[in-house]
């Protein structure tokens, strides 16, 4: 496939989407939504796709919009912003949080406005040293979108959640760590090819159980104790049935490497 904003492979499993328009801080246009949906439905069809790897080419991840496809002329009528909320980023956001694969984002500079919440949406999230967090939307007089209300209260608890989005300030990886926003800070030499490791290494292991980890934890935040041991139940009865599982215990016994194939 041919894009011409995001950079798209797979390789040993690993699918790596990269968003690349790096003059603009890979802010988000019409195009780039689309050739990002396309990449996300070959990775949600192809069932040799055991990870999904998400970056941002150049000095910085994503910046979110590009406003230069929302400006208001005056005495123009104002946009429908919900409709691009309904049509791209809503879609987007479930897409990475529901693929039932691990999913890392690896944060390779400046994560803005709807960036700094799609990384929210997904399972292991590093970040270069020199990352760094900013939930822009008050600076313009809208609310944070890509489920940013949602994850960052959950995230970082309520208090730290307001000063996010009412200031706009910005948050280092460092700090985004420590608050518990994200998984590992890293050297910024160093992050391509810690992500990447961190993704071959994951494509090895029993995805189809990793997945349904997935499932189970997210169900947790909104089910009660005993919904949640029901859904562990039911959940395990998947898990025990898989090709994965009966590899799992057989190299066990057999004091071997598994081979895991992700079913």
């Amino acid at each position: 496939m041919s894009f011409q904003h995001i950079l798209f492979s797979i390789e040993a499993g690993v699918a790596t989407l990269c968003l690349n328009r790096p003059e603009q801080l890979n802010s988000f246009n019409t195009l780039m939504h689309q050739e990002v949906r396309e990449a996300l439905k070959v990775v949600q069809s192809d069932a040799g796709v055991r990870v999904l790897l998400l970056t941002g080419e150049g000095r910085g991840f994503c910046a979110g919009q590009d406003l230069s496809e929302r400006n208001v002329a005056p005495g123009a009528e104002a946009p429908d912003l919900g409709l691009s909320i309904e049509r791209f980023y809503n879609p987007l956001i479930r897409t990475l949080r529901e693929l039932p694969i691990p999913v890392i984002c690896a944060v390779n500079g400046v994560a803005a406005g709807a960036g700094a919440n799609i990384p929210l949406a997904c399972d292991l999230v590093i970040a270069a040293r020199s990352a760094s967090f900013i939930q822009a939307f008050c600076k313009i007089g809208l609310i944070p979108d890509s489920a940013g209300t949602w994850a960052l209260p959950r995230l970082v608890g309520m208090a730290r959640a307001k000063a996010l989005t009412l200031l706009g300030e910005r948050l280092s990886a460092e700090q985004a760590l420590e608050w518990g926003l994200i998984y590992k800070v890293v050297d910024d030499t160093d992050l391509r090819d810690q992500a990447i490791a961190l993704a071959r290494q994951l494509a090895t292991q029993p995805t189809y159980g990793l997945g349904l980890i997935k499932r189970s934890l997210h169900a947790s935040l909104d089910n009660s104790f005993e919904e949640q041991l029901m859904l562990e139940r039911d959940l395990q009865r998947l898990a025990g049935r898989s090709e994965d599982y009966r590899e799992g215990v057989a190299a066990f016994v057999e004091k071997r490497t598994p081979a895991f194939k992700g079913y």
